[in-house]
């Protein structure tokens, strides 16, 4: 088990070592669409990537994850398999959020022998989700 710093100095090492693995700069918050954005997230039992669509407006919240569930077979098909959709989902705050996400278990932050197997995941399917934002943008935009 470790302390709270020990954690805090694990993470910080965790993602170094990501942005030396892979260093480009992340499409993440940079959508151009207000409160649309990609994550990566990891703990000591899973790895995410995830698109978080997290709009004060319910109807606006909803109408963009229409929007990319209309998608989502093209989405599967040609840039990452097995995503889950959720339409309401909630965060630990409370706050409900829309958010696709796919995910690899097993391994974690605290489990250096795991971590290039995360990092190549998040590279895999974060740059296939930008692919597919970047080709479908104006169409998830027209709101």
């Amino acid at each position: 088990m470790y302390s709270k710093e020990e954690t805090q100095r694990l993470k910080r090492e965790f993602w170094v070592a990501f942005a030396e693995k892979y260093p480009r700069k992340w499409v993440l918050y940079d959508t151009k669409i207000k409160d649309f954005s990609f994550k990566f997230y990891v703990d000591n039992k899973k790895a995410q990537v995830l698109i978080d669509i997290e709009h004060r407006s319910d109807e606006k919240r909803n109408d963009f994850f229409e929007k990319m569930e209309s998608l989502k077979n093209i989405l599967e098909e040609e840039f990452v398999k097995n995503l889950v959709f959720e339409k309401n989902f909630t965060l630990e705050n409370g706050k409900t959020i829309s958010r696709i996400w796919v995910e690899k278990l097993g391994g974690g932050v605290s489990n250096r022998k795991y971590w290039d197997e995360i990092f190549d995941f998040f590279n895999d399917k974060m740059q296939s989700l930008e692919m597919f934002f970047l080709e479908y943008d104006d169409f998830i935009k027209d709101i």
